[in-house]
């Protein structure tokens, strides 16, 4: 549009940065298991080095963590060492990412990398590979800067400040989600038969129970060779797994979480026999919560992945219509017909499109019966 000037992101990008640290680490996997991946990644943006850890086994969060602030590897004599526990260090590196970074001047050149990192904010780009978001494009323009990504595949576009509400609320549910599980714990997959089970009985608490731990070690799990080497027999109990989990979370009313889950779900699945199930799951989630139009790529996806008819064109029939595409909303209601969905259970959709369409419609129908 007029006025819009664009500011490609690929020179400054972070995707990667965290995986690229643990490569060159020793310690990297023992500090990840004792203060969970994502921790230790955020002592990495604040500037916490971690210098010792007393590890209490029979209540990790009493862990003692020794840290130095703002200092380099060269200058330990100079630092003056802190001591807390676990989940006190936990707290403290949260509300550090979530203090206030105002953002800095507009950018004036597409190669002004330095002006385009302070715009942004430092930490926003180093959180955001973090949860899957990989920055393509920034746009600004009269009303504001609106950021162009990918999020586990799914292109999606924000308002700079709605994006950085995004990441703070990320940030939060590391706490909760800790104090929910616990932190780490092993995968066991011979659960997955039992939170089936539970959630055919609409138990979501017992889901969450039995899968809750999974997420974090599976994060980091998925980006290493071991994880990539993984047959797919086992990708897809864990995606299974972890859409049940997603799903139990988003009923829940832990929306922004299940939605998480689900995306990781998304990634184990790839293209196995169960990814439709999980891009299915993952665009109702969206679409419950007032996401239409961001629920219209997974649904499709899951379409053309050979989800049930009767289960996924109904809702694309619903997400087209909420997003004004009349005519796509239409189209997913005959293909819903076509699956045999009865017509009584998306009568209130049909009316809805036909008000919007109006005589076109009525032509259109004219137009078949005499063909």
């Amino acid at each position: 549009m007029p006025g819009e000037q664009l500011f490609p992101l690929s020179s400054i990008r972070t995707d990667g940065w965290f995986e690229r640290i643990g490569e060159s680490v020793g310690s990297f996997q023992a500090l990840c298991d004792i203060v969970g991946e994502r921790f230790f990644a955020f002592s990495m943006i604040t500037g916490a080095r971690i210098t010792a850890l007393t590890v209490d086994r029979r209540n990790p969060d009493n862990t003692l963590v020794d840290f130095v602030v703002g200092m380099s590897d060269e200058e330990p004599a100079r630092a003056d060492s802190q001591r807390l526990t676990l989940s006190e260090f936990r707290r403290r590196l949260v509300g550090a990412l979530l203090s206030d970074e105002p953002a800095g001047p507009v950018p004036k050149r597409p190669t002004d990398t330095e002006a385009i990192q302070l715009h942004i904010g430092v930490r926003y780009l180093l959180l955001a590979p973090l949860y899957g978001y990989s920055l393509l494009e920034l746009t600004v323009g009269a009303t504001g800067s609106t950021l162009r990504m990918l999020h586990d595949g799914v292109e999606e576009a924000y308002p700079l400040p709605t994006f950085r509400e995004r990441i703070k609320t990320h940030v939060r549910q590391e706490l909760s989600r800790v104090g929910r599980t616990g932190g780490r714990g092993a995968i066991d997959l011979s659960h997955v038969k039992a939170a089936e089970e539970a959630a055919a009985r609409g138990d979501h608490s017992q889901v969450a129970q039995l899968l809750g731990q999974w997420p974090g070690p599976l994060t980091i799990f998925l980006r290493t060779p071991e994880g990539q080497m993984l047959n797919t027999e086992t990708r897809g109990i864990i995606s299974r797994g972890l859409g049940l989990l997603g799903s139990a979370c988003v009923a829940l009313d832990d929306a922004a979480q299940g939605e998480e889950i689900l995306r990781l779900a998304v990634q184990y699945a790839g293209d196995g026999a169960g990814a439709s199930d999980i891009y299915a799951r993952l665009g109702e989630a969206l679409l419950e919560h007032d996401r239409a139009g961001e629920a219209i790529g997974p649904l499709r996806r899951a379409a053309n992945l050979g989800a049930p008819g009767d289960k996924v064109w109904p809702l694309l029939a619903r997400a087209f219509l909420e997003r004004g595409r009349s005519v796509a909303a239409f189209g997913a209601l005959l293909e819903a017909r076509a699956a045999g969905v009865d017509h009584e259970k998306v009568r209130d959709l049909y009316t809805r499109v036909e008000a919007r369409l109006g005589t076109a419609l009525e032509t259109w129908k004219s137009t078949v019966r005499d063909a």
